[in-house]
């Protein structure tokens, strides 16, 4: 019975949280981001997932990359620069910010 409990816990929570992703995805495709941007391959910019990697376990990354999305930047990822994009509400940035650094 306990294994059936954990079983079920483990498949809710992932139930629970693909929404979540999409959620976040469809955000990105709203403000434009995947434009340049794909979640495992590259186009214009890294891929999402390669951000993540490159990221991973650094203090500071979600304020750093906060602030690069608002402001772009360039050179990190090649010769291609990451325009601003100072309309897309702090709330919303901080929330992609935190999806692609969970992937």
């Amino acid at each position: 019975m306990h294994k059936r409990t954990v079983l079920a816990a483990a498949l809710a929570a992932g139930v629970l949280a693909a929404p979540v992703a999409q959620a976040d995805l469809a955000m990105a495709k709203k403000y434009n981001c995947t434009a340049c941007h794909q979640v495992d391959k590259k186009v214009v910019g890294p891929a999402y997932k390669d951000v993540a990697k490159k990221y991973k376990g650094q203090a500071g990354a979600e304020a750093k990359l906060i602030e690069k999305v608002k402001k772009g930047g360039s050179g990190v990822w090649g010769p291609v620069p990451m325009p601003p994009n100072a309309a897309v509400p702090d709330g919303d940035v901080k929330k992609l910010v935190e999806w692609i650094l969970s992937m």
